[in-house]
């Protein structure tokens, strides 16, 4: 069926209303999304696919506006939206329609959760399911050149053709091993995480020797990690092409008084520099002025034997249950919960219990992995 798949180049409202209405018809939808990403902080859509087994419309955002009968499509009264890998995709979804897609399924997750690989490629997933291959030659091309070439615009339509079928069979296996309920939260949140606000104040916290600055220097950190975060938003500039985490972390570290000492920071561009000092210089200090009270909490060091015991303990704790339930342990729980796990071990403060079906079937093995240290296994009260 679909290795003779058929597509439709939508460019024209009265185009994209057909379309809608024809896929109002459907039950579940498969929907992709092509996007350049090269010299901007957002994504430039540049295609975006939905489709059934039967045809799939290939929508160009660059000259059609989203349409109500859309926005129905792509809601909640709309037909289940099956996506792989979707985290891009809304994105896209986010800036060109102002909103994501709803109810969705992310066939990545639903091959993990059935006990598969944890980030299998879509091209992989087809071979698995429908044991069909799927061309990866338009992977990088130039989505946003028009025409699109006829190779360009038949690797879109397979990209979302199988999703339907792949989905029944993965639905079907779900419910073999009563853990549909476990794919349908996982993707609520998803739907959740994607509308929700992002928090620039934690962003400093993803560099990975953030732990060897002194909470005044984290607080630099801190300070400036916002600021780079808001401006290249502002500006649509890749993040690096302002300043990297690297040379924020450098320059948090050095906390220099002035733009001589600012220039003798490892890495630090003069055009940085000439352009952004004064507002780099101004967060420094504030970093600088802050009373002690005011500044973060240190963060534990993972080189630290404490540190490296706990998260033995934790990962043993993890992979016996993912055993038990034929997971990779990767899909119970990320490294970095783990690390929250045991900061706040270290720092006496209440265990960040995981919530959802993950936390029914881990947090008590997490608790008891733990409770052989020195602090009260009551204190677990509370989740952060």
């Amino acid at each position: 069926m679909p290795t003779d798949v058929i597509w439709h180049f939508i460019d024209t409202e009265e185009a994209l209303e057909r379309a809608c209405a024809d896929l109002a018809t459907c039950e579940v939808i498969g929907v992709d999304t092509e996007f350049m990403r090269e010299t901007t902080f957002y994504p430039v859509p540049a295609l975006i696919q939905l489709g059934s087994a039967d045809a799939v419309y290939l929508i160009d955002p660059t000259v059609v506006a989203p349409t109500a009968s859309l926005r129905a499509l792509l809601g909640d009264d709309g037909p289940l939206k099956i996506l792989h890998a979707c985290s891009e995709d809304m994105e896209i979804f986010t800036l060109w329609v102002g909103d994501v897609p709803s109810p969705v399924v992310d066939t990545q997750l639903a091959h993990a959760l059935v006990g598969e690989e944890s980030s299998i490629s879509y091209q992989r997933l087809v071979e698995r399911w429908v044991d069909q291959h799927v061309p990866k030659g338009e992977t990088r091309s130039n989505w946003l050149q028009r025409p699109l070439s006829e190779e360009q615009c038949r690797y879109a339509a397979l990209d979302v053709v199988w999703l339907p079928l792949i989905w029944q069979r993965q639905q079907d296996r779900l419910r073999e091993q009563n853990r549909l309920e476990w794919l349908l939260e996982d993707c609520h949140a998803l739907v959740a995480a994607a509308r929700g606000v992002r928090d620039d104040e934690r962003w400093y916290l993803r560099h990975r020797n953030a732990w060897r600055l002194t909470p005044r220097q984290l607080a630099a950190f801190q300070r400036l990690c916002v600021w780079r975060e808001r401006a290249v938003r502002e500006r649509n500039l890749p993040r690096n092409w302002l300043a990297s985490d690297a040379t924020l972390m450098e320059v948090a570290s050095a906390l220099p008084a002035n733009r001589y000492e600012l220039s003798r920071v490892d890495g630090i561009k003069p055009v940085l520099i000439k352009r952004e000092g004064d507002a780099m210089l101004a967060l420094i200090q504030e970093a600088t002025l802050l009373e002690e009270q005011a500044l973060p909490t240190g963060l534990p060091s993972p080189v630290s034997d404490a540190y490296k015991k706990r998260m033995k303990t934790l990962k043993a704790a993890v992979n016996e249950r993912a055993v038990a339930l034929s997971l990779p342990s990767e899909v119970l729980v990320t490294r970095r919960e783990l690390e929250r796990w045991i900061s706040a071990d270290l720092q006496r403060t209440d265990w960040p219990l995981i919530k959802g079906w993950r936390g029914e079937v881990l947090n008590d093995a997490l608790i008891a992995a733990l409770s052989g240290n020195t602090r009260t296994p009551g204190s677990t009260r509370d989740a952060h």
